[in-house]
């Protein structure tokens, strides 16, 4: 399964099978293969504004998202609704941003980040109760509180938090104070790129080196055993995780509003949840490769407008490319199970489920 963290066998093959996939779907939509690549790496590494400015500041939000996604799913927990929890998230940053004037200018940034985290936390804790409580399956009450999200949002902008004049769907533009710091003059990478790294190292170091690392691990491995073996509380572990998922995607939210966009408004986030689950399996739920992929899905997202804009490519063909990355990993993923060694005869096989670990 994916989460295993094995190598696959034959990944150039996985890499050319995409180039060539998505090539074609350059041609049959008329235009040329080597122009619309070129487009593609010089508008994500073809020069350092490009990195620093595109990539790098598109990976971010990915990396925290995709951190939220790892950690539930290691730990069991199918969370479909980062996406949700990324709006909510950047809209209290926003909110104490626009609304908390008396803070000291270090303080506000602070406490909207927080806010980011505690309205994420908040919002799983929803699906959270309804799990624990009736039973109601993660996957569809996160997806449809992904609704519930951008709807809410939506309300916001166009009524408590709308700017004075009425005219436009967003928020006031946030103070200078409120905004992230830049980490290299004459970019836009903000000091969020950092603090996702951090994020990312933590929760490595959580998963390998402490006691509730490995109880969050073995309660995704197998619950069954956590709880009867290893005396886990399976129910308090797998909350305690969903929980610090929807923070982690709260916060990807508010660095997104404090770091990039400055206003809240609708549209805010052009589907950075959905991608983060693409981004966490293709790491194999891992998070120091979570930064890899989160990196790699940034490149294609910036290098997307530069296909349409150099090229004449729709957008979208970065968006077949990723989704035939995804499939023809699991794809390999799957033929290494089907192909592997047999256990001996007598011997009772053991199935070990996505995201166990290595």
């Amino acid at each position: 399964m994916l989460g295993r963290g094995r190598a696959l066998p034959g990944k150039p093959l996985l890499v050319a099978g995409v180039v060539i996939a998505a090539a074609l779907v350059v041609a049959i939509g008329g235009a040329g293969a080597g122009s619309a690549v070129t487009a593609l790496w010089r508008g994500s590494f073809g020069s350092a504004d490009a990195l620093l400015s595109g990539t790098l500041v598109r990976a971010t939000p990915l990396l925290f998202a995709g951190l939220a996604v790892a950690l539930a799913f290691r730990a069991g927990v199918l969370n479909i609704g980062v996406e949700g929890q990324l709006l909510v998230g950047a809209a209290a940053a926003a909110a104490v941003g626009v609304r908390l004037w008396t803070l000291s200018p270090g303080l506000q940034l602070v406490a909207a980040l927080a806010a980011a985290a505690i309205a994420g936390a908040l919002w799983a804790a929803v699906a959270a109760a309804l799990r624990r409580r009736f039973g109601v399956l993660e996957v569809i009450s996160t997806l449809m509180l992904n609704f519930v999200a951008l709807h809410f949002l939506s309300f916001l902008v166009r009524g408590p938090l709308q700017e004075p004049s009425g005219i436009y769907p967003q928020t006031v533009s946030l103070a200078p104070a409120m905004r992230l710091p830049v980490i290299i003059p004459g970019s836009r990478l903000h000091l969020g790129f950092v603090l996702a790294v951090g994020c990312a190292v933590g929760i490595w170091w959580v998963f390998r080196h402490t006691a509730a690392g490995f109880r969050l691990r073995v309660s995704g491995a197998n619950p069954a055993a956590a709880a009867s073996a290893g005396r886990v509380n399976v129910a308090a572990t797998t909350t305690a995780a969903f929980l610090v998922s929807g923070a982690l995607a709260g916060v990807a939210g508010g660095v997104e509003v404090t770091g990039v966009t400055f206003a809240l408004y609708e549209n805010i986030s052009p589907g950075y949840g959905y991608s983060a689950i693409a981004v966490a399996l293709l790491a194999r739920l891992r998070p120091l490769a979570v930064i890899a992929t989160a990196v790699l899905f940034g490149a294609l997202e910036a290098g997307a407008g530069a296909m349409q804009r150099d090229a004449g490519v729709p957008a979208e063909v970065v968006k077949v490319a990723e989704a035939l990355l995804i499939l023809l990993v699991i794809a390999a993923d799957r033929l290494r199970d089907t192909s592997g060694p047999r256990t001996r005869p007598g011997a009772r096989e053991v199935p070990t489920p996505a995201g166990a670990p290595a």
